[in-house]
């Protein structure tokens, strides 16, 4: 009988052999729930695409979920303060983390238990965010229903793993190019009521939400992607934001990139939201390829300053850092991209669309790419 730690290898390596075989989203999702499941001993759960800098879930895949509850999940997402929120966990440090683990063992005082996970009749969830080299690509939640015992610690050491892979999987997904194919009609403009309902929608709405359809129908009758810009909207004008409004980036269906702006259009938490989908600019994408040439933090930092114009010196004072340590990163920044200069990087990173988001092929520099805006 194969140990854990062999089962774990296996696991991991058909989850990578998944990703390779270039599958679409919800299907590679639900071969992963599926090859999980008898490892990890859980009895429903969910799967979410997400915008790589925010964060916000902008797809959902799930598995003996029931529809009731999503809008909920986002609210106490927006509003709570339940250390169980995907961010709660990633500011913490930890890419996966239990209800029980994360309250000591006391999940009553969850509040995410106590409003939706306890009525559903789960004893407890385990979370995992699904980033990887500065890009938070995705969520997931697994739960497990009443009578069964808590996940343990080698368990949620397991999904950390069971994480990273999978966050490298949905990175090379989300830095494809897109199809060939035209985007869907967009700009689209879409009204939210104060129950989360959707209101009303022009036709280029219209043609996109039928083209965003997900597995899971909800009352709400929108997205996942709608879902989320519009509550952290009213989660804004609740905290007392100045200009309430959210914005998300998310591939589209024809694997374009397009950004939700959501925003009060009264100023009040239980107004109506108007949300607007356009084609994601140069500005929208630039930090998208940034992850997508993995670069470090750092050196997405100098970067940055670069293509904004700033001087080795002016770098330098920015970032407290020595002039020659901005060159340094500056070699590995031009190394990691395959340019030579800071024009040609600069030209990378405000390339219109998503192929500028592809790394280039070894030895091959910007000069030997097709210039912006060529088919």
């Amino acid at each position: 009988m194969a140990s854990f730690r062999e089962i774990e290898r296996r696991t991991l390596a058909a989850i990578a052999e998944m990703g390779r075989a270039g599958l679409p989203l919800d299907e590679f999702f639900l071969r992963v729930h599926a090859l999980l499941r008898p490892v990890l001993g859980y009895d429903a759960g969910c799967w979410h695409d997400a915008d790589p800098v925010t964060g916000f879930l902008t797809s959902t895949c799930s598995q003996d979920l029931p529809p009731v509850g999503f809008e909920h999940a986002v609210h106490l997402e927006a509003w709570s303060d339940d250390p169980t929120r995907f961010a709660s966990i990633r500011e913490a440090g930890r890419l996966a983390d239990s209800v029980h683990r994360a309250t000591g063992g006391h999940p009553e005082q969850s509040i995410r238990y106590r409003e939706l996970l306890q009525d559903l009749g789960f004893t407890d969830e385990l979370r995992l965010n699904l980033d990887a080299q500065g890009g938070r690509w995705g969520a997931a939640a697994l739960m497990r229903g009443r009578g069964a015992r808590p996940f343990g610690p080698r368990e949620i050491r397991f999904a950390e793993r069971v994480a990273r892979t999978v966050a490298v999987v949905l990175r090379d997904a989300a830095t494809a190019a897109p199809g060939p194919e035209g985007p869907p009609s967009v700009p689209a403009v879409l009204l939210i009521g104060p129950g989360g309902k959707l209101v009303s929608a022009d036709p280029g709405a219209q043609k996109l939400l039928a083209a965003l359809d997900e597995e899971m129908t909800r009352p709400v009758g929108v997205p996942t992607a709608v879902v989320m810009v519009a509550q952290w909207a009213r989660a804004d004008a609740g905290g007392g934001g100045t200009a309430p409004g959210a914005c998300a980036r998310l591939r589209g269906p024809k694997g374009e990139w397009l950004s939700l702006h959501a925003s009060l259009l009264d100023g009040r938490a239980d107004g109506h939201v108007a949300v607007v989908a356009q084609p994601a600019s140069p500005t929208d994408v630039m930090p998208l390829a940034l992850l997508a040439h993995r670069l470090s933090d750092r050196e997405q930092q100098v970067a940055l300053q670069a293509v904004r114009g700033c001087s080795t010196r002016e770098i330098a004072l920015n970032l407290f850092l020595t002039p020659a340590t901005v060159q340094d990163h500056l070699k590995s920044v031009f190394t990691k991209t395959g340019v030579r200069s800071r024009r040609e990087l600069v030209a990378l990173l405000t390339a219109p669309h998503a192929a500028s988001l592809r790394r280039p092929p070894e030895g091959a520099t910007l000069g030997d790419r097709a210039p912006a805006g060529s088919p």
